[in-house]
């Protein structure tokens, strides 16, 4: 048996658990190179699935043999104690066992350890047809980086997938999707795709949960890879077991991983809502309160209101610039000429300065306030401007220490860091 864990950084994604290979049945006699040669591999992740798993596998080489394709079948084994590992291993599969719990990281060590140009990768549960995968292929042969299976399209069988992921889960992730990143695939989290294995390695797929599904189309359209849709049918799955995804938990999971890899909507869309509609709300109550119908009065407290909301909407824009500098420097997400540009201007010194700016122009609005109080001998005060001029002086000035020590977490940021990678690769006897 032979046990690796050498990487490559800049090819393949950093998985923390190590690879145990086993040899497939009847691939003794193979010499290296030949082992090279598939053209397809098709890579089932597998936890405790021995009612199904054998079905999966003799579907999956039978499409090989009918379509004369030279591949194999590899089933990405998550720690089965039923028995599953033994049945795939009888039913000539090639066993990859994946130490590291969760269905994206069976699906990394599948996808590591696969040895086909192109890779196919199906849950094996035997909700999916293995035995026709022909518009996978036809599409990779035409040059696609990505092919995306579509359930919608194809059909899904009564049963097959629960009313809260058909009509609420996966047409709203699928839907944000969309929106943030501009992909034009209609079911997200199809768990039947097929991609170019070079292509899917070096964009360095990182999550261990079932978020990443996300991840995948995500990073493929971020890396400007050419994605295409098929359909897909899905039937109801062969298992008697309660299925590994959780609805809400799974769902949180895929919501997060997308708004954290669009920093524009989940940090600078809000806050510039936020920071205009308080702009506005504010500059129609400086000089006094808005009367409106019905009698309804907007005076100084909807004045404060609209200075909170731009001193949040403001450090929701810095957090937005902060987060898309550091995805730049770091390469999480793609360079753009925006973010070159945020790059080669946003700087500390530039942030201080400006922060500076703020702190003094909100110590001149609250001094002005602090004079008329003072002119009035420090009693009632009667003109609606000292309040106002007060509330807007201390949102300056909050703004300009918010900008201030974001500055200096901009700085610390840029700091390089020194890494020492040390691959060992070791062999066990």
């Amino acid at each position: 048996m032979v046990q690796s864990n050498s990487a490559s950084s800049d090819s393949a994604p950093a998985l923390s658990a190590q690879l145990y290979f086993d040899r497939p049945r009847g691939d003794s006699t193979r010499s290296e190179a030949e082992r090279e040669t598939f053209e397809l591999s098709i890579v089932m992740p597998c936890l405790n699935e021995a009612e199904t798993i054998a079905l999966c596998i003799e579907k999956a080489e039978a499409f090989l043999k009918r379509a004369d394709v030279r591949g194999e079948v590899v089933v990405a084994d998550n720690g089965s104690t039923d028995g599953s590992r033994q049945i795939a291993n009888a039913h000539g599969a090639r066993i990859i066992s994946v130490p590291r719990r969760g269905y994206g990281a069976a699906l990394l060590g599948g996808i590591m350890a696969a040895r086909g140009r192109y890779i196919v990768v199906g849950d094996a549960d035997d909700s999916y047809d293995f035995s026709s995968l022909d518009a996978f292929l036809v599409q990779l042969r035409r040059g696609a980086d990505l092919v995306m299976g579509n359930r919608f399209i194809g059909g899904i069988a009564p049963g097959a997938m629960p009313f809260l992921h058909r009509y609420l889960g996966n047409p709203v992730l699928s839907f944000l999707g969309r929106l943030f990143f501009g992909i034009s695939a209609g079911d997200f989290h199809c768990g039947l795709r097929a991609f170019r294995a070079d292509s899917i390695r070096t964009l360095g797929l990182q999550t261990a949960g079932m978020e990443f599904a996300s991840e995948m189309v995500v990073r493929s359209a971020l890396a400007k890879l050419k994605i295409v849709e098929v359909p897909v049918a899905l039937k109801r799955d062969g298992r008697s077991r309660r299925p590994h995804l959780r609805t809400w938990r799974d769902g949180w999971r895929h919501l997060k991983f997308l708004l954290v890899y669009s920093p524009r909507w989940l940090f600078m869309l809000p806050g510039m809502c936020m920071v205009v509609f308080g702009a506005f709300l504010g500059s129609l109550l400086a000089l006094g309160p808005l009367h409106l119908e019905n009698n309804v009065v907007l005076d100084l407290d909807s004045f404060i209101a609209a200075c909170f909301m731009i001193v949040v909407g403001t450090q929701l824009i810095t957090f937005s610039i902060i987060s898309r500098y550091y995805a730049t420097v770091t390469g999480i997400l793609p360079d753009s000429r925006r973010a070159r540009a945020l790059v080669e201007h946003v700087t500390t010194d530039r942030l201080v300065w400006l922060a500076v700016a703020f702190i003094i122009a909100g110590v001149a609005l609250f001094g002005s306030a602090f004079s008329v109080w003072a002119h009035g001998g420090f009693g009632p005060i009667t003109t609606p401007f000292a309040p106002r001029s007060a509330a807007a002086g201390l949102t300056a000035i909050v703004i300009g220490l918010q900008t201030f020590f974001s500055a200096f977490l901009l700085g610390v940021l840029t700091i390089p860091l020194q890494r020492s990678t040390h691959d060992v690769s070791y062999a066990e006897i």
